[in-house]
């Protein structure tokens, strides 16, 4: 209670609003483009091309989600996508877990040589064309399997779980375990999991992003157009609507498709991020404090 009147120094009071006015500066600057891009793909094609919007949406018009959604394999691109982010989230994490805390245990033989081989995956690759080769020979070419098996276990991931299982789960809870007759997958299933819920949910985020948003494997792993993901769909009706001037037939249909092609543009940004928009604020909460644990030096 002695503290409750201590007043705050003149230096104090002018590093606040210092810290204030430049964290304000920031959010502004984060915020506006997100907003711009929100509110373009509300606008006309004729308020954007001619730069009216700046907050607010301008003439208001379902133009260009119209024009997104009357593509024929937007609902299947996104029915992919969501399978793919899905079943290659749960392999990830599966895959994640199996390989850290391994690694985290004191009494595994030979971890500073297995961690050692999986560091080095980060360093040097083999490159795109042998594994496109190995993918092919694997017979996953054109398959499901090609947009998930490829990037189902993230290194990265692996040191941020390593780190964070070796902070967190006590040998000594081990050792109590195993006096009571429990053995190791008895052990990861019904205690490790339960006490890793912040680290694996950064894991889920951040494999969920990455298969979300990949669209370069489906690029040269897939031809059947069935099994495109979203943002390989929605790349395409970008570049559809990138055609010759000398296609058109007049200023007014080459205005009309530059102004829908720049309503595209946002309209696409807004259907391809709220999938991950709607998802991130569940996982908020354990998102920050996994990143801590899992990023402190073990």
């Amino acid at each position: 209670m002695e503290y409750a009147n201590i007043r705050e120094g003149r230096t104090d009071r002018w590093f606040n609003i210092i810290n204030y006015v430049i964290l304000t500066l920031f959010l502004i600057t984060v915020l506006y483009p997100l907003v711009f891009i929100v509110s373009a793909s509300f606008s006309s094609p004729n308020a954007v091309t001619s730069g009216r919007v700046w907050l607010w949406p301008v003439e208001p018009s379902l133009e260009g989600y119209a024009a997104v959604f009357k593509h024929k394999l937007i609902w299947s691109s996104f029915r992919n996508s969501v399978f793919y982010t899905v079943a290659g989230t749960l392999i990830n994490v599966v895959l994640t877990v199996m390989a850290a805390y391994p690694l985290a245990r004191r009494d595994l033989f030979g971890k500073n040589a297995f961690m050692l081989l999986f560091v080095f995956t980060t360093i040097f690759s083999g490159g795109l064309i042998p594994s496109y080769i190995l993918v092919k020979d694997l017979g996953m070419l054109n398959t499901v399997w090609a947009m998930i098996l490829p990037s189902a276990m993230s290194v990265f991931n692996v040191i941020i779980a390593r780190t964070y299982f070796k902070t967190t789960i006590p040998d000594e809870l081990l050792e109590a375990a195993q006096l009571d007759g429990c053995n190791d997958f008895k052990f990861v299933w019904r205690i490790v999991i339960p006490l890793s819920g912040p680290i694996i949910a950064v894991i889920m985020l951040y494999s969920a992003v990455g298969y979300w948003n990949q669209y370069f494997n489906a690029l040269i792993y897939l031809k059947q157009p069935a099994l495109y993901p979203l943002q390989l769909v929605l790349r395409e009706i970008l570049v559809q609507n990138e055609v010759d001037v000398s296609m058109l037939s007049s200023l007014e249909d080459q205005a009309n498709r530059e102004g829908l092609r720049s309503l595209l543009k946002y309209s696409l940004i807004v259907v391809s991020s709220l999938p991950l928009l709607a998802v991130y604020p569940f996982v908020q909460k354990h998102f920050v404090k996994g990143v801590m644990i899992g990023s402190l030096k073990g």
